[in-house]
Protein backbone atom coordinates (compact mmCIF):
# COMPACT_ATOMS: atom_id res chain seq x y z
CA UNK A 1 0.00 0.00 0.00
CA UNK A 2 2.76 2.04 0.64
CA UNK A 3 4.47 1.45 -2.42
CA UNK A 4 1.28 2.83 -4.24
CA UNK A 5 1.09 5.78 -2.25
CA UNK A 6 4.63 6.42 -3.07
CA UNK A 7 4.15 6.31 -6.79
CA UNK A 8 1.11 8.81 -6.58
CA UNK A 9 3.11 11.44 -4.40
CA UNK A 10 5.95 10.84 -7.17
CA UNK A 11 3.46 10.90 -10.15
CA UNK A 12 1.91 14.14 -8.79
CA UNK A 13 5.47 15.98 -8.29
CA UNK A 14 5.94 15.24 -12.57
CA UNK A 15 2.99 16.71 -12.91
CA UNK A 16 3.48 19.69 -10.82
CA UNK A 17 7.15 20.07 -12.13
CA UNK A 18 5.75 19.92 -15.96
CA UNK A 19 2.70 22.60 -15.54
CA UNK A 20 5.88 25.11 -13.45
CA UNK A 21 8.06 24.49 -16.37
CA UNK A 22 5.06 25.30 -18.82
CA UNK A 23 3.75 28.54 -17.03
CA UNK A 24 4.62 32.37 -17.58
CA UNK A 25 6.57 32.62 -14.30
CA UNK A 26 10.29 34.45 -14.32
CA UNK A 27 12.66 31.71 -14.11
CA UNK A 28 14.15 32.66 -11.04
CA UNK A 29 10.50 31.93 -9.63
CA UNK A 30 10.16 28.63 -11.52
CA UNK A 31 13.96 27.56 -9.91
CA UNK A 32 12.45 28.05 -6.79
CA UNK A 33 9.24 26.38 -7.32
CA UNK A 34 10.65 23.26 -8.58
CA UNK A 35 13.81 23.17 -6.06
CA UNK A 36 10.69 23.12 -2.98
CA UNK A 37 8.29 20.38 -4.81
CA UNK A 38 12.06 18.62 -4.94
CA UNK A 39 12.97 18.99 -1.39
CA UNK A 40 9.20 18.91 0.34
CA UNK A 41 7.32 16.38 -2.30
CA UNK A 42 3.88 16.26 -0.84
CA UNK A 43 4.50 19.68 0.97
CA UNK A 44 5.70 21.73 -2.17
CA UNK A 45 3.35 19.86 -4.72
CA UNK A 46 0.31 20.91 -2.57
CA UNK A 47 1.60 24.65 -2.23
CA UNK A 48 2.50 24.62 -5.92
CA UNK A 49 -1.42 23.96 -6.68
CA UNK A 50 -2.61 26.02 -4.14
CA UNK A 51 -0.31 29.04 -4.73
CA UNK A 52 1.74 28.53 -6.96
CA UNK A 53 -0.83 28.69 -10.15
CA UNK A 54 -2.31 31.81 -9.30
CA UNK A 55 0.99 33.84 -9.34
CA UNK A 56 2.09 32.27 -12.54
CA UNK A 57 -1.44 32.79 -14.09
Amino acid sequence: MSALLGLAVLVLDIIAIVDCLKSSASTGKKLLWILLILILPVVGMILYFLLGKKQAA
